[in-house]
């Protein structure tokens, strides 16, 4: 009983940290104009969003990658380590690179902007990260700060406020991408065929 009563107060002060890690994320000018890129590059221009980020990150960059997919916005992560075995060849005129790395100095990241720059100079990047004094901060048009919250983990090393936080600032940037390109339930459900969501779509738009 007393074990089941510590782990309920555990949780609620993981809870607790989580969403206060949330609320502390840095709502500045950098988030316009993020969106503001990207429907000027993308949806206006034909380019795409490519995103990339190592280990964790990487999995959120993924994460993101899918939704601006199924919300009018095409986009692709880039694996930052197969770039430099050819994959970087997808890269294209008018894409944005949306880049993501807690610390700012992942060496793959990092090398990715600079082989990403030999191939397009005019390439356009956005980072989330949890340093904005960051070499790979330096490197982007638009940084997106995370506030550096401390990780929930019990050894402080593992991500997991930080993953929180990157994830609630790629939502952020869907939503408002939606917001402004005033994407519509009909035309979702043209890119969001199945299961639920798909048959909830289409009876939306009829």
């Amino acid at each position: 009983m007393l074990n089941s009563i510590l782990m309920k107060e555990s949780i609620v002060e993981l809870l607790r940290k989580e969403a206060e890690a949330v609320m502390n994320i840095p709502v500045t000018d950098a988030f316009e104009k993020a969106v503001d890129m990207v429907v000027e590059q993308v949806h206006k221009k034909g380019g795409k969003l490519v995103t990339s980020g190592m280990g964790k990150a990487g999995q959120i960059a993924m994460n993101i990658a899918t939704t601006f997919c199924s919300t009018g916005i095409p986009a692709v992560f880039l694996h930052p380590s197969e770039a430099q075995h050819g994959d970087l060849g997808v890269v294209q005129e008018n894409d944005v690179m949306l880049l993501i790395s807690n610390s700012g100095k992942t060496n793959e990241i990092v090398a990715l902007t600079q082989l990403a720059r030999i191939l397009n100079p005019n390439l356009k990047y956005i980072v989330i990260t949890g340093n904005p004094d960051s070499p790979l901060a330096q490197e982007a048009d638009i940084c997106l700060a995370t506030g550096n919250p401390g990780e929930v983990c019990l050894l402080g090393m593992t991500p997991t406020t930080s993953t929180t936080a990157m994830t609630v600032i790629g939502d952020i940037l869907v939503v408002e991408t939606m917001r402004k390109t005033q994407f519509t339930i009909e035309e979702y459900s043209k890119r969001h065929h199945g299961g639920y969501l798909g048959q909830r779509s289409r009876e939306l738009s009829k």
